[in-house]
């Protein structure tokens, strides 16, 4: 059966296919059937091979389909690879994908390009699969790079809007440079080893020199696509594209790429500490100031979209401790739970004329009862509320290796236990505005069964996902960590540290706390944050965390405003020169070497003769 594994990603290729070149002349009901039902065929399959998978005890299996390209030393084969951390991340992409795709089928029913969204989406999906299950790093980064350009796509997918125009434009610039970072990296992996070949890399690491160098390149390009500090500032505008956009790229995949490239090249990270120590600090730092940016936004979306970047800081902090399999545990809960949220948050939007301030929301709980009890099972996970959800599970196991886990380090728990009050604050403020209270927008529509569906699915995921993987001093449930584990190094303790249950303890409190004071500031006394909000000096507070720490404002002095005064400058047309410049000394050599090609033969036989003479002098001479 694992001889199929190619037959994944080929099935929402050839999805993609179809609807890109015979999409307009299809009925709705078919696009719904081709665009969701290839992915939805691939998440099946995905069950079936993973069983299958599991079932042989294989530690890994390759798929060679062809060679791709052989130029001097180097070749590459178009070949996919199926181990623990490649099949975790494919059930996400493709289970959750297709629960996604559903939803869609009614969200997007309206719209006019219901063609063109269902192919950009399947080819995201082909992309993820791709950049998951590749073989060789030159593969991985073609997935990497389709999924760049199906984000742009997506962002931008209500194109006639200038701002969604701009968010997309943002958003395929600053990965851009994450990018371009990346690529560096591999010349410089290909350079020293020989090799891109992922095994081979793991064999041969011991060797690279330059190991911190390359570890930070590739770092680089896991910071520019999961939004992490200071690349962060694309994914709160790319809310701009549709809500199940939001959800498929920028919830559960496409901002944990980089989480899959750090733990896929866990070998050369664990050879540099200076390397690890940088992916726990840039992890730490950005889960708090993504945190506090979440707490003061009244857009829906923002609010989880700043969320987003916060969790994803978690997992890059678990992975800078060490503790691998309990970033990945983070992402597996996370991809339920987060796309939970964004799509619940479309039928909100939806359901109440397009409204997305949540202070123009409220009282939804009563007339909308299943949104309502969905939407808190995901808001309860992303809180962590002990027992109840699945992020407690996966929340606690990174605070707790935050401090006790090799790499980590007691200000580095302190950051993550911060972290986890703010996150149960807005999960609460966010619960409290936008279903308790009065109504103030009337509800225009009730969602179907096939947006519903999606949404009972997600919330029950988002309650028992996390019984994989019990705290060590509760239950001994370790399937999650005995999986991934096959892949990725163990997890190291330090010694002298608390006792897990006491940090445990302190996490909870502090968890509980953050929702009550949610529930106190927003419901019960809700004037103590109307006198905060007005006082001056928090108010500026304020509209430096709406503003997201006022980065955009930053990258606009120090890089765009020079840019543009150089290139609009009647003065100094620098690269307009350049270009000129470029374009003469192309025309003046085009110009000496066609005076060799005049037509004489005469000339040609000359030439000839010539040339042999200066051979030979050579030889004779050396």
């Amino acid at each position: 059966m694992t001889n199929l594994i190619a037959y994944i990603p080929a099935l929402p290729l050839a999805g993609f296919l179809l609807l890109f070149f015979t999409g307009r002349r299809m009925s709705k009901s078919m696009i719904a059937f081709v665009g969701a039902g290839s992915v939805c065929i691939a998440a099946l399959l995905t069950i079936v091979i993973g069983i299958t998978f599991l079932q042989s005890g294989s530690s890994a299996n390759t798929q060679t389909l062809w060679q791709w390209m052989r130029v001097g030393n180097f070749s590459c084969d178009i070949s996919l690879r199926l181990d623990a951390l490649s099949l975790v991340f494919v059930f996400i992409i493709s289970f959750v994908g297709a629960l996604i795709h559903i939803y869609s089928i009614a969200f997007m029913r309206q719209d006019e390009d219901y063609a063109r969204f269902f192919a950009s989406m399947n080819l995201f999906v082909f992309s993820m699969l791709v950049l998951v299950l590749a073989d060789n790093l030159v593969l991985l980064y073609l997935g990497w790079e389709g999924v760049g350009l199906c984000s742009y796509l997506l962002i931008g997918f209500w194109y006639k809007v200038p701002a969604n125009c701009a968010a997309a434009n943002k958003a395929f610039f600053i990965t851009r440079i994450g990018d371009t970072a990346m690529a560096i990296g591999l010349f410089m992996l290909f350079k020293t080893l020989g090799t891109l070949n992922i095994a081979d890399i793991q064999q041969q690491a011991a060797t690279i020199p330059n190991v911190t160098t390359i570890a930070l390149l590739l770092l680089m390009g896991g910071m520019g696509k999961s939004a992490q500090v200071p690349l962060q500032t694309w994914l709160p505008d790319a809310m701009a594209g549709p809500s199940p956009v939001s959800a498929l790229i920028h919830a559960a995949t496409m901002v944990t790429a980089g989480v899959y490239l750090v733990a896929r090249m866990n070998v050369l990270f664990l050879l540099s500490p200076a390397a690890m120590n940088v992916v726990a600090v840039v992890g730490a730092i950005t889960l708090f100031v993504a945190g506090c940016s979440a707490l003061v936004q009244t857009d829906i979306k923002r609010i989880l979209a700043y969320s987003t970047i916060s969790q994803v800081g978690y997992m890059f902090l678990a992975l800078g401790c060490g503790a691998w399999s309990a970033a990945i545990f983070h992402f597996f809960t996370h991809a339920f739970f987060k796309a939970l949220l964004f799509l619940a948050a479309g039928v909100v939007i939806e359901s109440l004329h397009h409204e997305h301030n949540i202070f123009k929301m409220g009282g939804l709980k009563n007339k909308m009862p299943l949104l309502y009890y969905t939407f808190l099972a995901g808001a309860s996970a992303l809180a962590a509320l002990p027992f109840i959800s699945a992020g407690f599970y996966s929340k606690d196991a990174i605070l707790w290796y935050s401090w006790s886990a090799g790499n980590g380090n007691v200000m580095l728990w302190a950051v993550a236990l911060t972290g986890a009050f703010i996150t149960a604050l807005y999960s609460a403020r966010l619960v409290i505005v936008v279903f308790w209270g009065d109504m103030k927008t009337p509800i225009a529509q009730q969602p179907g069964k096939l947006m519903t569906m999606p949404l009972v699915t997600l919330a029950i995921l988002s309650i028992i996902a996390g019984f994989v993987q019990w705290p060590h001093n509760l239950l001994h449930v370790t399937l999650f960590a005995d999986l991934v584990e096959k892949v990725l190094p163990a997890t190291v303790l330090k010694q002298g540290i608390p006792p897990e249950l006491l940090l445990q303890l302190i996490a909870a409190v502090v968890t509980l706390g953050g929702a009550y004071t949610g529930y106190l500031l927003y419901y019960k006394s809700p004037h103590i944050i109307e006198q905060w909000k007005t006082a001056e000096p928090n108010l500026n507070l304020r509209e430096f965390f709406v503003k997201g720490w006022r980065f955009d404002e930053l990258y606009q002095t120090l890089f765009v405003k020079p840019f543009l005064f150089i290139t609009r400058s009647n003065k100094a047309d620098v690269f307009d020169k350049i270009h000129q410049w470029l374009v003469t000394a192309c025309s003046r050599l085009n110009g000496w070497l066609s005076l060799s090609q005049n037509g004489s033969l005469r000339w040609y036989i000359g030439s000839m003769l010539v040339g042999i003479i200066f051979i030979l002098a050579l030889q004779f001479f050396l």
